[in-house]
């Protein structure tokens, strides 16, 4: 039968139901126990012969003569009710049988009892429908096999597949664990604007908008990170804010155009102090997965991005390339290099796709060139690098982060070199804002501050390859 004739055959079932008297899309519900509730309290339930409703969707039916199993499906767990045409009647069980289907959710009151199989089974007195499906579940017909289909149908794939909706647990485990740090280390949660005037704090293309009523352009927010040293500059001392960032770019195993992320600051702390405070918060973020064992006992090891591309990519000597002879040792090695860009950002490109994905054991890399990173401190021991960390787990970039620039004179100075490189072509160097180095000239504590990827923490927690997979309603093509 073609999914047609079955949506045809379903539609008739509804229209039976209605002219029955039975709403097939009632508002209320007279449940009182879910699944996972009613197993819980069977043997008393069932020792009282206490009347019970439940209510789910229907994932499998069995006849037997004059008796038909169901399993119903909610929430929080399955259980089996039992259909008997000598206790809801004749007519009742053989209207039953003419309109139900797998995938219709519906609502059944009665009593428990124990089968001979020793199942805990609902003995059904009555029933009604909640919601009449008119198409039917993915294994009734053709499967959801295929990938960008079980991602633009989130909700089959979510009804069909327990290992998904336990992906999906675990990453809302992961962000109540962040919440629950952060705020125990004193930290306060805030809220920051979505549409900038001017897309900031991180180099990247960004989405833009127009709003009509201001008549001004705005943009999607690449990183929330110039609002929340503002309000270091207000004397906030500790924000987070765990929140969406959007970016105009490619979408790969670990790029997705709108993303989420955990970004902090903490006033008076140097790179120093957030690389011991972020070494602790992975662990108490993985000991709450219950996935410990993923990290060595060990403090996480540690080095600098010139050393990195000396150990994977052969780069024996960083500072004494230039950038035309770092963007030829790109296409050696197989990355592409754009012509307007510097030897820092040809630099990252390599770390990117030749280093990262060789460090597997917990790795923080530090002392990146200080042309791609505009807003963090220069390092006194060497004027081309900056005081930045990034956290490296199973080739994946899990945090970034810095002891931050607060010299406004030197802030101005770094957004009025980006923006003679964005006039060169880059256009994912940063824009001058001149609102934020007003900011900072009103004078802003030493910090330091760092982004956590929520989703790449998802994806290594739940041993999953594709960040598409760990977000409930990726971005994607239209058919």
């Amino acid at each position: 039968m073609s999914l047609e004739e079955i949506r045809k055959t379903r539609l008739h079932k509804l229209q039976m139901l209605r002219q029955a008297g039975m709403d097939p899309y009632p508002a209320d519900t007279a449940r009182t126990h879910t699944a996972g509730a009613a197993h819980a309290a069977f043997a008393s339930l069932a020792q009282a012969g206490a009347r019970v409703y439940v209510a789910g969707r229907v994932q499998s039916l069995r006849e037997h003569g004059g008796s038909t199993f169901a399993t119903l499906e909610d929430g929080t767990g399955a259980i089996q009710v039992y259909f008997k045409k000598d206790t809801v009647g004749a007519k009742a069980y053989d209207f039953f049988l003419s309109v139900i289907d797998v995938g219709d959710i519906i609502e059944c009151s009665g009593t428990f009892f124990t089968t001979k199989k020793s199942e805990e089974t609902l003995e059904a007195a009555d029933w009604r429908m909640l919601a009449k499906s008119i198409l039917p579940l993915p294994e009734k017909w053709h499967g959801l096999q295929d990938m960008e289909e079980r991602f633009r149908k989130r909700y089959l794939d979510l009804l069909m597949n327990v290992e998904v909706r336990d992906r999906f647990v675990m990453r809302s485990r992961i962000v109540t664990a962040i919440r629950a740090f952060f705020d125990k280390e004193g930290f306060l949660e805030v809220e920051t604007p979505m549409l900038h005037p001017i897309p900031g704090g991180a180099l990247a293309k960004p989405f833009k908008t127009h709003h009509n009523a201001l008549d001004m352009d705005l943009y999607l927010r690449v990183a929330p990170e110039l609002y929340l040293k503002r309000l270091l500059v207000g004397g906030f001392e500790r924000v987070y804010e765990i929140g969406k960032n959007f970016r105009n770019e490619g979408i790969d195993a670990t790029h997705n155009p709108e993303f989420t992320t955990i970004e902090h600051y903490a006033a008076y702390w140097d790179e120093e102090e957030l690389l011991e405070f972020l070494e602790r918060c992975t662990r108490y973020i993985f000991k709450t997965a219950d996935k410990s064992e993923m990290l060595p006992a060990k403090k996480f090891a540690r080095l600098s991005v010139a050393e990195a591309l000396k150990r994977y990519a052969l780069i024996v000597d960083y500072d004494a390339e230039t950038q035309d002879s770092l963007a030829v040792r790109a296409l050696q090695l197989g990355v592409e290099a754009d012509k307007s860009a510097s030897k820092g950002k040809i630099a990252d490109e390599i770390f990117k796709k030749v280093c990262r994905p060789k460090i597997s054991e917990p790795t923080f890399i530090s002392n990146h060139p200080k042309d791609i990173s505009p807003l963090a401190k220069e390092r006194k021991e060497n004027s081309t690098e900056v005081r930045r960390l990034q956290l490296i787990i199973n080739g994946l970039e899990l945090t970034n982060g810095f002891a931050e620039l607060n010299d406004p004179l030197d802030q101005r100075a770094r957004f009025e070199v980006q923006e003679e490189l964005r006039k060169r072509g880059d256009i994912e160097m940063h824009e001058m804002d001149e609102d934020f180095v007003e900011a900072l000239e009103y004078g802003m504590p030493p910090a330091a501050g760092n982004a956590i990827s929520i989703d790449r923490l998802a994806m290594l927690l739940t041993d999953t390859r594709n960040i598409r997979e760990i977000i409930l309603f990726p971005l994607m093509r239209p058919r």
